[in-house]
Parts: structure tokens; C-alpha cells; sequence
């Protein structure tokens, strides 16, 4: 039995039309622990192989797909060529799912339990207004005292200063960025591990990363980067692009130290 895999999110990269289907990236987050004496995994690229039918069924579009959550049910393959798969996991789509948002599903709901609502609220506001009128009116002193006494109160409340809302800083926006990126760091302040220098990225997957850099002027994927001490973690062929097309500031998403 073949191994079945289920994503969910939106894609990560733009629609690739081919013959008989489309293709597009996705990206997945791996589990925030580890069993004890295994690395953490971190993020996990996959590309998705739809075929066209199924996917003009789903009313997706080139510009929709980048937005809109979808549900992904196939199985992992190996024999896609390279160029056609820059994620590190093929899948063949078996089954695409576009998920409803919640506006959606609030205008999707019912006429009945909606005018039931507006009824049972209307109901509360008529309950509401009878008790109001039921209250009896007790004098128990001269008019003249009760309407000095709202006086004096107004004046009270008109000269109490009004507390100013504190302004809640604006947290930085970072655009034109891969998504994910938590901040963009200098090159020169990353330090490589040395147990990174000693490998060698794929030079086919790397010319990808450097190709798309050249088309869009960013990275595909933020790099991992310990949170204090600027370790690299992770991306180290994104780390290879940057150096070679000489990149000043790169994207990162920090790990925090333990």
C-alpha cells in the first residue's frame, strides 16, 4: 500500500500549467518537539501535481490560489524530474479541496436561523422595555434637591479629566518578503555552523533558488537563524544563493534558544 498524505494551506508559489495538469508549492511546518536526542524538523517544501480537470472543478485561479486555503489528499512520488519539483516532496493529487472561510460560512447560513435570531433579540428588547416601565417612580425628596443634586453631579463628571487610550505600537510590516520572514538581517552577522560548510547543496536546486532570485528579486524561503546568537539552523542553500547573487539583507524566522 502506497503511503497516503494530507495538506492543508494555501500555495507558496505561482500556478505551473503544464499538458494534462498544474503544479504549485506548498509549505508545511514540522512538529514543534522532537523525541529526545533527535534534531527538531523545521519547515517542509512540497510541490503538488493536480491534473486539470480536477482543478478547474475547484473555480480556483492563478491569482486565487495564493489566498484561498485548500485541502490537499494524495501520495508522494519520486518520479517527477527535478526541474519540475523544487519542493523536497512530490505529491500526486488525488483529491483538492477548497476550505470555507469563516465570513463564508457566516453567509452561507440558513434564512430560518438567521430571522429566528433577529426575532428572539427583538423579543429581549420589548421584555427589557416593559420591566423599564413597570419600576415604580418613588419621591422620597423635594424636586427642587433631586434636580441640584444632577447638577452638582454633571459638573463633577464635565471637570474629571478623560484618561488618554495608550497607543499600542505598530508592529513592523515586512513586505515583498517570503512568507513566514520575521525579520531581515544583514549577511554579515550570520554565522554558519561548521558542520554546514562541510556539505554541498544540490547545484540544480540551488540554480532554482537563484533563478527565481533574479526573477523576483527575493528569496523563496526565509532563513532559520537562532534567536541571540545569529546560528544558522536551517537554509543553508538559501544562505549559498544569498552569498552568491551578494545579497546585503536576507529574510529570517527566528528559533529561540532553549
Amino acid at each position: 500500500m502506497p503511503h497516503k498524505i494530507t495538506l492543508t494551506g494555501s500555495a507558496t508559489g505561482p500556478l505551473r500549467e503544464y499538458d494534462r495538469y498544474v503544479a504549485f508549492d506548498m509549505r508545511e511546518k514540522g512538529s514543534p518537539s522532537a523525541p529526545k536526542g533527535l534534531k527538531k524538523s523545521t519547515f517542509i517544501s512540497y510541490t503538488v501535481f493536480v491534473a486539470k480537470k480536477a482543478f478547474n472543478k475547484t473555480g480556483l485561479t492563478k491569482k486565487s490560489i495564493m489566498h484561498e486555503k485548500i485541502l490537499i489528499q494524495g501520495e508522494p512520488t519520486l518520479d517527477i524530474p527535478i526541474d519540475e519539483c523544487p519542493g523536497e516532496v512530490g505529491v500526486i493529487c488525488f483529491q483538492i479541496t477548497v476550505l470555507p472561510n469563516k465570513k463564508d460560512k457566516e453567509g452561507n447560513e440558513p434564512n430560518d436561523k438567521k430571522e429566528a435570531k433577529q426575532e428572539a433579540s427583538a423579543a429581549e428588547q420589548e421584555i427589557a422595555a416593559t420591566k423599564q416601565e413597570e419600576k415604580p417612580v418613588t419621591v422620597s425628596q423635594p424636586v427642587a434637591k433631586e434636580e441640584k443634586k444632577a447638577k452638582t453631579v454633571q459638573t463633577e463628571v464635565k471637570e474629571t479629566p478623560v484618561q488618554e487610550k495608550k497607543v499600542e505600537p505598530q508592529k513592523k510590516q515586512i513586505t515583498n518578503q517570503p512568507k513566514g520572514t520575521q525579520d531581515l538581517l544583514s549577511f554579515d552577522e550570520i554565522i554558519v555552523p561548521e558542520e554546514f560548510l562541510k556539505t554541498r547543496p544540490n547545484p540544480e536546486k540551488t540554480q532554482k533558488v537563484i533563478d527565481f532570485v533574479k526573477r523576483t528579486g527575493r528569496l523563496d524561503e526565509p532563513l532559520t537563524i537562532e534567536k541571540g546568537s545569529k546560528i544558522l539552523k536551517d537554509g543553508y542553500r538559501r544562505y549559498v544563493v544569498a552569498k552568491t547573487v551578494k545579497m546585503d539583507k536576507v529574510p529570517v524566522t527566528y528559533e529561540y534558544q532553549k
